[in-house]
């Protein structure tokens, strides 16, 4: 006997089949997978890829003026996939994860190469262009006035804020009573319908330029007095804040011997590929030079270098000191006092961890400066409460240990909290166990308690350590890195790598990029080194309490 079933939503039994569903339609594969766009999400998608293609444009012309034709493919390649992407129904996963995986190529991994590749180079102060660049810079910076210069009316402009905007000179032929503008690109005619001009040919108003007053030219008279605007005929300097000259450069490029030559002096300064300057035969460099690959010539010198090696080596140790025992210390305390409040018998537990974490509520900032008030020598807190009269930032070991009391009292809040939400996962059972084992208090922390902490907290410790390896605020706004030896200015007895560093290339001497990224690759390694050998050992025991 067989029986049929009809009529909508019914099934029916066929042989070698299951049950066919009848009288519904099917829907489609696309439909199953895909809800509809709304309204909402069909607009946000079009501001979105309309703001994608917004900036492809404003990042493309740019790179089309300096020709860099690497990086427009990438751009457009990127842009096409991005569309492609996002205009199709395909590729779901592909939706979620090509965003940030476009964040992280862009503020992780191209920040890390691009600081890689500049520790290679000699990139800093007088080093920055091309070798054009700076034989340009030279021989605008030798101009001089001679007899016979041709003189303009002068107006000082800028283009934006008078106080920092880029800085132009406004200038009148007194022959043609054409107005120019010039900067350190070179001079460009201007509309005579575009401007402004007095009988005596000094321009008061231009059309996309904040002519100054007096006032605001006086402000800024140094930089007024260092531009340099190059010409055909040399290179047009100010006279005053009101008149201006194109003067002669006295030393001149000769491609022939690939030298500057002084026209004054007659000195020759000689291209010295491999470090990207002009020297001569005794040994003078100009200053101005041009960005060259130069090798391992940063690592070596940071390793080599009597100046730098000595107190590498010494700021290392202190900053390893540094980092261990700010976390260690900080662990200790907050951990403590975490096992203190977890205990049953404390009575006032959330009003006690409402105060103690304040602390960490506060900004660190502000918290570092009050700290270095406090440890003042003369009319500071410690040595009035103590009655003694410490010169804690005088010396090189009461620096340090005031450093890391610092360090102590802005970081046990956090391990507190860490701790106490660890302590709150380990069941009580394994310690009641433990109790009825015979096991003293003491016998059950360092066997139980300790390890399972440990176990949940070991990632902590670790990003804590890799924190505090580069915690330049600690240093820099409590003792700046002093005390400093009186045959070392440069580097103190609280310098960690990074304030130590930072000093050393961005110093009175000038900036100087590819050693600060050397040093900067030097940090890198010891931290990653540290925090590898260190999820190691966490892996390990991981596995032994899992």
């Amino acid at each position: 006997m067989s029986t049929s079933l009809s009529g909508p939503g019914s099934a029916t039994q066929t042989p070698g089949r299951g049950p066919v569903r009848s009288g519904l339609p099917r829907k489609s594969r696309t439909a199953r997978n895909h809800a509809p766009i709304t309204v909402t999400g069909l607009i946000v998608k079009v501001v979105l890829l309309g703001l994608v293609a917004g900036i492809a444009l404003w990042a493309a012309f740019p790179l089309i003026e300096a020709k860099m034709w690497t990086g427009l493919a990438i751009l457009v390649a990127t842009t096409a996939v991005l569309f492609y992407l996002y205009l199709t129904r395909r590729h779901i996963p592909a939706k979620y994860l090509v965003p940030g995986t476009l964040f992280l190529i862009a503020f992780q991994i191209f920040p890390v190469l691009y600081t890689a590749s500049t520790a290679f180079t000699n990139f800093g102060d007088g080093h920055r262009g091309t070798k054009d660049d700076a034989i340009v810079a030279i021989q605008s910076s030798s101009v001089k006035q001679v007899p016979g210069s041709a003189e303009y009316a002068l107006s000082i402009a800028t283009k934006g804020d008078p106080a920092t905007g880029p800085l132009v000179f406004l200038v009148t032929d007194p022959k043609t009573r054409e107005v120019s503008a010039g900067d350190a690109g070179g001079l460009r005619k201007l509309d005579p319908g575009q401007v402004t001009v007095t009988p005596t040919g000094k321009v008061t108003a231009a059309d996309g330029y904040t002519v100054l007053n007096f006032g605001q030219a006086s402000a800024r008279s140094k930089e007024i007095t260092d531009l340099v605007v190059p010409t055909a005929g040399g290179a047009l300097r100010s006279s005053g804040l009101s008149r201006a000259y194109e003067g002669k450069a006295i030393r001149a490029y000769d491609a022939g011997c690939d030298c500057i030559k002084d026209s004054e002096s007659g000195k020759t300064w000689t291209a010295d590929e491999g470090a990207g300057s002009f020297v001569a035969a005794d040994g003078e460099r100009l200053t101005q030079g041009w960005k060259v690959n130069v090798g391992l010539k940063n690592f070596s010198r940071v390793l080599t270098d009597p100046g730098i090696s000595g107190p590498f080596f010494g700021t290392l140790a202190w900053n390893f000191a540094f980092a261990l025992g700010s976390t260690g210390f900080t662990f200790l305390l907050g951990m403590a006092i975490a096992l203190a409040l977890h205990s049953p018998r404390m009575k006032g537990t959330n009003f006690y961890r409402v105060l103690l974490i304040l602390p960490y509520a506060m900004p660190s900032f502000a918290m570092l400066l009050v700290w270095r008030d406090m440890f003042n020598t003369d009319f500071g807190l410690i040595n009035n409460l103590f009655g003694v009269g410490v010169d804690w930032f005088g010396g090189s070991w009461s620096a340090r240990i005031a450093v890391l009391l610092v360090q102590l009292w802005l970081g046990y809040p956090y391990m507190f909290l860490v701790a106490t939400g660890a302590l709150q996962a380990i069941p009580r059972e394994l310690t009641e166990a433990t109790s009825v084992d015979g096991a003293t208090p003491w016998q059950s922390f360092r066997a139980v308690t300790l390890p399972l902490l440990l176990v949940a907290l070991s990632p902590l410790l670790i990003a804590s350590f890799a924190y505090n390896f580069n915690n330049v605020n600690a240093i820099l706004l409590t003792t700046e890195g002093g005390p400093f030896a009186p045959d070392n200015p440069a580097n103190g007895a609280t310098d960690l790598l990074i304030t130590y560093t930072y000093r050393l290339a961005f110093g009175a001497q000038g900036a100087e990029f590819g050693l600060a990224a050397a040093v900067s690759i030097f940090i890198f390694a010891i931290v990653a080194t540290v925090s590898a050998v260190s999820f190691a050992r966490t892996r390990k025991q991981e596995e032994v309490y899992s």
